[in-house]
């Protein structure tokens, strides 16, 4: 199910009379195409929550619309969206089995949706096998550990089928080990079901590891969205370059002079068709060339050994960052006794950016 927003907007009041409306999403238009996994990122207070609450009709906003396919959904009240919602805290009812907690959607269906209850069964069961829970039926939730849990909470929101599947912070309870193995298993389970799944999270890790196209917000605005790599290596300003990755981009201060990029008084790339200016200029930790002749001079603070990487941790004057991190190969050796350390740069990994606007100059 193919769902699109239009000019979507939500403001909630000022906390008091005389302040200004809070606006959490501004003037947001989105397509998202049938069958993918979205992943909507950003800081908490970007608005990711409020337009996946949108998208399920918990809230309703102020301006705008929201079409599931060619039906326009933007007044339609939640249980008649088709839409399954997983919530940050699970949410699951604790006087209940987890197979009651999965059939509990189904009870609730009218007319000629209603169910039998064998029908119930069996969709619970089919449901169960295919998040791994279907040796868990009989137990309660305060039995479970937080990734059975979280599997009983998709359960249920699949088990009727609904045209979106939206997830809001699902790992955010879970340990660093379990948090990888789950956002496989919703990798998978989107897979398998084809549902177009919508997955909010402020981990950058796990946006990108997981989905079909990223969306990255910033105070209720979209700054850009894509394919998950295609944003990492051409961010179109210096907020999305230093949302992703893991060690963050390490940012300079800077200037283009006749062609020319220079941090302090150091020649550091050829920029043609970028004219004088002060700039800022970003390197990817994985962007730096260990080099005896390197055109950036940085004082060496020390190396930490990360298996098949190492990390060169260095400082530099003009850094915005307490500590720049250089990634290398561990076939490539430091000299530790040094005071500084050189590198060249990997032109394809080096960003440039406005000054004042922080949006990209190319």
């Amino acid at each position: 199910m193919k769902v699109t927003l239009e000019n979507l907007t939500k403001k909630f009041p000022g906390f008091q009379k005389k302040q200004p409306d809070v606006v959490a999403v501004n003037d947001v238009t989105l397509e998202i195409p049938d069958g993918k996994l979205i992943g909507l990122l950003g800081p908490s207070g970007c608005g990711k929550s409020t337009t996946l609450h949108l998208l399920s009709g918990l809230q309703k906003p102020t301006s705008g619309k929201i079409f599931f396919g060619d039906d326009d959904v933007t007044a339609l009240p939640p249980e008649h969206r088709g839409v399954g919602l997983v919530f940050q805290n699970y949410a699951l009812y604790p006087h209940l089995t987890v197979l009651q907690n999965i059939i509990f959607p189904l009870q609730n269906l009218k007319g000629k949706d209603k169910l039998t209850k064998e029908e119930m069964y069996q969709k619970a069961a089919d449901v169960a096998k295919l998040v791994q829970i279907q040796n868990l039926l009989d137990r309660k939730p305060n039995a479970l550990s937080g990734g059975q849990q979280q599997r009983v909470a998709i359960a249920r929101a699949l088990v009727k089928m609904p045209r979106i599947l939206l997830l809001d912070e699902p790992l955010s309870n879970l340990d660093a080990r379990l948090r990888l193995q789950t956002r496989e298993e919703i990798r998978r389970i989107q897979n398998e079901t084809g549902i177009t799944t919508i997955f909010v999270t402020h981990d950058q890790e796990e946006a990108m590891s997981i989905s079909d196209m990223i969306v990255v917000m910033k105070d209720g605005v979209i700054h850009q969205m894509g394919n998950p790599q295609a944003v990492y290596d051409d961010p179109v300003d210096l907020f999305v370059a230093k949302f992703l990755g893991t060690p963050p981009i390490n940012v300079f201060g800077g200037k283009v002079e006749s062609g020319y990029l220079y941090i302090g008084d150091e020649r550091i790339l050829e920029t043609p068709g970028i004219a004088d200016q002060t700039v800022i200029a970003a390197i990817r930790p994985e962007g730096f060339i260990l080099s005896d002749t390197g055109a950036l001079t940085c004082k060496l603070r020390r190396v930490e050994i990360m298996g098949r990487d190492v990390s060169v941790v260095c400082g530099h004057k003009d850094s915005e960052n307490t500590d720049i991190r250089a990634i290398i190969s561990s076939d490539i050796a430091v000299d530790t006794a040094s005071a500084t350390v050189r590198f060249d740069v990997k032109p394809e990994k080096v960003f440039i950016f406005h000054s004042q606007s922080q949006e990209r100059l190319r």
